[in-house]
């Protein structure tokens, strides 16, 4: 037998295959990174614990090169490589941005920069980053008016809210880019379009890390907190894991520890902060997958939809619930229907004669059994017009990604979102029926 050809041997490649795959493929032998590396290290960058690489299921991230343990400094990126409004506003954009009137925002300064280097081209001293940021991105502001259809409600809103939002941060924006054209042998409006400043946009929303600057004049008011971090921002989230991140002004660096161990070859996560899905999305363009963040939110329409339309103090009690903050953030989670709904939905169900006690039912106290059986019951409705809903709606994707294949991968992302809803409600409804059995 020839070596390597024995089931010994065949059972040793799959697991080496298996570890490979759950562990990633490194990156760090491909051009762009090998020149990122070298632009980090012209900025006294050194790093000696992780490298790029693509992993199953978050991408391209940042794999540990040796074991890592609790309190270790992961990384530290020095002030010279990061991009911020100080970057700004020491280039040829910053004589045009401290005599415009009325004051840029931060947000605005650095997005034009981004446009303006990514224009530039091999001219650009910051090319090594521009070539390893993404093309494009996945927040519902980029995707097709028929993708943001299919998001939940209350998502959807938001999308539509944020797509606003853009527009009109391009629509005011439109004079200080013409004010630039000094700079420029090509038109500005053919620099400075719609797309390209949605990718600066998309681009400091997603990646930029949290750092405070001094208010500076030629600025507006409005908080400058953004720092773009290379090499750095390459780390996915996990809701799992925890870090401490800060600016260290002391060695003029931001720096990042780990809270957890990470065995070599592993992926190394940060946490964005405990979002659910819907924000993960909102903000970032996508979706964890076991977010215990996760929830399935319930609107005011919704809230009522199951109750009856004879009861003459039910605007009355919606008008409690709204002005003690009982109307908003009402969710199911993986621990079942939330405090807040089953509360809201307690002092709904309360009859003529119990009315009186809507501020004890507030305060958490039980007022009588059939309230809480009404309440359960009506909340296994909502769950249960929830499952199907959201049955139909994976059905509807399911579909239009056999008839849109240029749309698959917004679809899909969509269809992950749905997926992950649907096991918190599944979760809800099992936990909801134990609650009411204990009544029977």
């Amino acid at each position: 037998m020839q070596k390597g050809r024995g089931r010994t041997s065949r059972i040793r490649r799959r697991k080496l295959f298996r570890s490979s795959e759950s562990r990633g493929v490194t990156e760090s032998y491909k051009p762009e990174f090998i020149e990122l590396m070298k632009w980090l290290k012209d900025r006294k960058f050194e790093d000696n614990n992780l490298k790029p690489a693509h992993f199953p299921g978050t991408g391209r991230g940042l794999m540990s090169k040796t074991s890592l343990q609790v309190g270790q400094m992961i990384i530290s990126l020095p002030e010279s490589c990061l991009l911020t409004t100080d970057t700004v506003i020491r280039s040829y954009l910053g004589a045009y941005i401290t005599k415009w009137k009325p004051p840029l925002s931060p947000l605005l300064a650095l997005c034009t920069f981004l446009v303006s280097e990514k224009h530039a081209g091999d001219q650009s001293p910051w090319k090594p980053y521009l070539e390893i940021l993404p093309k494009a991105y996945t927040c519902p502001v980029c995707l097709e008016p028929k993708v943001v259809n299919l998001l939940p409600r209350p998502l959807r809103a938001k999308a539509q809210e944020q797509r606003t939002h853009v527009q009109e941060f391009f629509t005011s924006s439109r004079d200080f880019f013409s004010s630039l054209q000094p700079l420029f042998s090509e038109a500005v409006e053919s620099i400075f379009n719609y797309s390209a400043v949605l990718w600066a946009w998309c681009t400091v929303n997603t990646r930029a890390v949290y750092m405070r600057h001094r208010q500076r004049e030629g600025f507006s008011t409005e908080p400058d907190t953004y720092a773009l971090a290379p090499f750095l921002d390459l780390l996915n989230h996990s809701p799992d894991v925890q870090v401490k991140a800060a600016f260290n002004e002391e060695t003029h660096s931001y720096e990042i520890r780990t809270a957890s161990r990470c065995r070599k070859r592993e992926e190394v996560f940060i946490c964005y902060g405990p979002h659910d899905n819907q924000r993960l999305f909102l903000e970032y363009g996508f979706v964890s997958v076991h977010n215990p963040h996760a929830c399935v939110y319930v609107s005011r329409d919704i809230l009522v939809k199951y109750l009856p339309t004879t009861d003459k103090q039910m605007n009355k009690k919606i008008s409690i619930l709204k002005d003690h903050g009982f109307i908003e953030n009402l969710t199911f989670g993986w621990d079942g229907p939330s405090w807040r709904l089953l509360t809201a939905l307690k002092l709904l169900c309360l009859e003529a004669e119990e009315f009186t006690c809507w501020k004890k039912v507030l305060l958490g106290e039980v007022i009588s059994d059939t309230n809480e059986k009404t309440s359960l019951d009506i909340s296994q409705k909502i769950c249960s017009y929830f499952i199907e809903e959201t049955n139909t709606m994976l059905q509807k994707v399911s579909r239009m990604k056999y008839e849109e294949v240029a749309l698959i991968n917004q679809l899909t992302l969509v269809e992950t979102l749905w997926t992950e809803e649907l096991k918190i409600l599944q979760v809800s409804a099992e936990i909801l029926n134990n609650l009411q059995t204990a009544f029977t």
